[in-house]
């Protein structure tokens, strides 16, 4: 249970809330790439509570700029994209990516008008197929070196997904590790072979033991949350029996993305962005270890589940979630099909556009939320007193940032505790793109 001014202080992302000035402290993923269609490289988007245009300008450059003109208001996402810049089309005002204003064209010759003019812009950059976003003061912190930022194009692949709620409780699911057993349970197991591209259906790291049998059949893990450099790293232990422990190494790396293993081969980084206080995306970057990625066959599985332009599930509260009880009886715990972001979807947004946690009753099973809590409530309170907070590293700090090692396995009991490191450091040298050492 946590007081509701406390509750307030975490989930509020104003420009003119402490978490929104937190928040603003990081790179925040805006768009993915190829929501930049070639014929007209221009989005309209809002993050953190704040109304933007994300462009791609005729030389390529991208540019990130406050949505309203600041001639007299109007919409500069119907612009048009000409002469080095973005054009209103009210009164031909044309800005440059970096919000300079080239031309104010219908003011008399040898007016100064238009070196007086900046328009509000943002640092952007593209990295693994998402175009990431500074909305901050001062110099942005650096990228990590984290395997996502690292493997190539052809080993990772990027999308997204609307949730209507905020982006805290979205956040807090994935560093839950108890709920799988119950809110992901399946009743029956499927070919691993054919689970390419979907989590907790292949086969767990090393044996041929399903996770979804892991999952189903041991459903009390005990966790352990130890801090790191980077936030968080989540470690969860079931007992199968006397020769064999399950070990699953989740993170969290702050301020609100999680690194978690889906395969033996790939690993999600996932971060839930706030839209504003009552909806958020999440962006996801899978990274393999082994093959190429598919993109096409991962793209044409998720949008069959999501609807573009806006990346909104197709099954969500308005159908019920697709809820059915045959299939709750025989198939799923849920009843709510085989996606699991679906069954999250469900979870968090049942909590309600803010979840009220003056109502909550947290137990053992829950220490990695109060822990992340207890990070985030600290962060802002040093960025409120003008302090550096975690993990906005300079870039020789991000450069030592390593992984971080996502991985789920089955080992014997007495090597629990160290197995995840053994296991990474193989996974890491089997990768022909990767040179990294393994995480410690």
């Amino acid at each position: 249970m946590i007081s509701a001014e406390k509750n307030a202080l975490m989930t509020q992302v104003g420009p003119d809330k402490p978490a929104g000035r937190l928040l603003r402290a990081y790179w925040q993923p805006v768009a993915l790439a190829d929501e930049l269609d070639p014929q007209r490289p221009l989005k309209a988007l809002r993050l953190l509570g704040q109304d933007l245009v994300l462009f791609r300008d005729e030389a390529g450059r991208l540019g990130l700029i406050d949505r309203d003109c600041p001639h007299r208001g109007a919409d500069l996402a119907f612009g048009r994209l000409e002469d080095g810049g973005l054009r209103c089309p009210f009164h031909g005002w044309l800005f440059d990516v970096d919000g300079r204003c080239l031309e104010t064209p219908a003011e008399p010759p040898g007016s100064k008008l238009c070196s007086q003019i900046r328009q509000g812009s943002y640092p952007v950059v593209e990295r693994s197929g998402i175009i990431f976003g500074y909305l901050g003061e001062g110099a942005p912190p650096a990228f990590p070196a984290f395997d996502c930022f690292l493997a190539p194009d052809t080993h990772t692949f990027a999308f997204k997904g609307l949730i209507e709620c905020n982006w805290l409780q979205a956040l807090e699911v994935g560093l839950d590790p108890a709920h799988a057993s119950f809110l992901h349970r399946f009743f029956e197991d499927e070919d691993t072979s054919q689970a390419y591209g979907r989590q907790f259906r292949s086969a767990s790291m090393g044996t041929d033991m399903p996770m979804t049998r892991v999952l189903r059949e041991y459903v009390n893990p005990t966790i352990e949350v130890e801090p790191t450099d980077y936030g968080l790293r989540i470690v969860a232990q079931r007992e199968i029996d006397e020769a064999r422990t399950h070990v699953r190494v989740t993170n969290l790396t702050f301020p609100q993305a999680f690194v978690i293993p889906m395969s033996e081969e790939m690993t999600i980084s996932q971060w839930h962005v706030p839209v504003d206080d009552v909806s958020c995306y999440w962006y996801a970057i899978f990274t393999s270890f082994g093959a190429a990625v598919d993109h096409a066959h991962m793209r044409e599985q998720r949008l069959e589940l999501y609807e573009l332009p806006d990346y909104r599930p197709r099954l969500g509260r308005a159908n019920n979630y697709g809820f059915d009880l045959k299939q709750q009886q025989t198939q799923t715990y849920t009843g709510m099909g085989h996606d699991i972001n679906v069954h999250d979807q469900w979870a968090i947004e049942s909590q309600g556009p803010i979840q009220d946690r003056t109502r909550e009753h947290l137990g053992q099973s829950d220490k990695a939320i109060v822990a992340y809590r207890r990070l985030l409530l600290a962060a802002i309170e040093d960025v409120a007193a003008g302090r550096r907070p975690i993990m906005t590293p300079t870039p020789d700090e991000a450069s030592a940032l390593r992984g971080p090692a996502a991985i789920d396995g089955i080992c014997d009991p007495a090597r629990a505790r160290d197995y995840w490191v053994q296991l990474d450091g193989e996974r890491r040298a089997g990768a022909a793109w990767s040179q990294l050492e393994p995480a410690s």
